[in-house]
């Protein structure tokens, strides 16, 4: 099995952040970018911005987290360069370089580390990890088997539940059953209680998710679902507070790390914590953490996400999603492996309230990385 190196003594640790992708949550990379490099300590690391177009072109790009930001409504992207970034596959070689228009190639220098910034399929689903893993480059996150899993929500719920993780009442339509009988397909969800939640199976960020309150209106939801992937999960709605909480892999074999929880209230013109309330209307969304639990409640949440990060073979990071409802019970809603990112999202507050600020945890998931040995684990 392979080990890690440590670079020359007078050489900074060489971090390429890789984000955009060609998912729909394009733009949130960005912005997660961009609070990363704000981050990153400079007389610690070496940063080399690395954009993926929406078509799917890597492009190395300015370091400036100004240009990735949320301003004004306006989602950022990453435009094409023309520097096109090339990642040696296989061996020792971590050289990386970039291809100009004229076919010259000029050198970036050897990477020590990747930290993939990207959401939603194409990124955070095991593609990128496998190409990494191609590679011999270490990475910050899960491996190739829990972020395809756990992208899965249907794969992701199969798996918890035969764990004995609580989750609730929700039915499949795979693309295969919803073009050979709609009806049957829509049948399949008869059984649970409305309202219910259509979700793209496989997206994140409250992408194409649809609160739908009547049965007659299910038909069209599940097809809003379907422009964005065409395996569609339907959630029974549960009615509880929303708490989420924050897990960080252990040093070594020590076991996972689980921060405060936090609650998420959500008011105004939203029904839920859809894609407007996460990134564009801030006001309507009120983040608590440490969330007011009682101790037991806090404690089964901590069990839960530690159980639900060890079930998905899970490393780096992950933020745990719960419902507890007004009986008190605790159902896992998901685990979401590469979670928002921003200094104000929940991950990064939940571990703020315990403790550890946004430039900390940014620098223990990239020591993490490091001392991760390579291959199969």
């Amino acid at each position: 099995m392979d080990t890690q190196t440590s670079p020359a003594p007078d050489r900074r640790r060489r971090v390429a952040l890789v984000f955009g992708g060609r998912s729909d949550e394009h733009a949130i990379s960005c912005a997660t970018a961009a609070s990363v490099l704000r981050a990153l300590d400079r007389q610690r690391y070496a940063v080399v911005p690395v954009g993926i177009t929406r078509e799917g072109h890597w492009v190395l790009v300015d370091d400036d987290p100004q240009a990735l930001d949320i301003r004004d409504g306006r989602l950022p992207s990453v435009s094409d360069t023309g520097r096109r970034v090339i990642v040696p596959l296989g061996g020792v070689e971590h050289e990386w370089t970039w291809v100009d228009a004229a076919g010259e190639v000029h050198p970036i220098g050897e990477v020590d580390v990747v930290f993939p910034l990207l959401h939603g399929p194409f990124g955070e689903d095991g593609t990128i990890q496998g190409l990494l893993e191609l590679a011999d480059l270490p990475y910050v996150g899960c491996g190739v088997m829990a972020s395809a899993a756990m992208m899965d929500k249907h794969v992701m719920k199969v798996l918890f539940a035969s764990a004995g993780l609580p989750v609730g009442p929700y039915a499949l339509i795979t693309d295969r059953q919803w073009r050979r009988d709609r009806a049957a397909a829509l049948d399949a969800a008869s059984g649970l209680r409305f309202p219910v939640f259509v979700k793209p199976a496989r997206a994140g960020s409250s992408v194409g998710v649809v609160k739908v309150e009547r049965p007659e209106d299910l038909e069209v939801a599940v097809d809003k679902a379907r422009d964005h992937d065409p395996k569609v999960l339907v959630e029974q709605g549960i009615e509880g507070r929303e708490i989420e909480c924050g897990v960080l892999g252990g040093r070594g074999s020590e076991p996972p790390r689980v921060s405060e929880c936090g609650e998420i209230v959500v008011s105004g013109a939203h029904d839920f914590y859809d894609f407007e309330a996460k990134y564009l209307d801030e006001e309507s969304v009120q983040i608590t953490a440490p969330a007011d639990l009682p101790v037991e409640i806090r404690d089964e949440i901590h069990r839960i996400a530690a159980l639900a990060f060890e079930v998905a073979d899970a490393e780096g990071l992950s933020r745990v999603d719960c419902f507890v409802t007004p009986r008190g019970e605790v159902v896992l809603n998901e685990i979401n492996t590469m979670p928002g990112f921003t200094p104000y999202s929940m991950y990064p507050q939940a571990w703020a309230a315990s403790g550890m600020s946004y430039p900390e945890l940014v620098d223990e998931l990239i020591t993490l990385a490091l001392e991760r040995p390579l291959g199969l684990r």
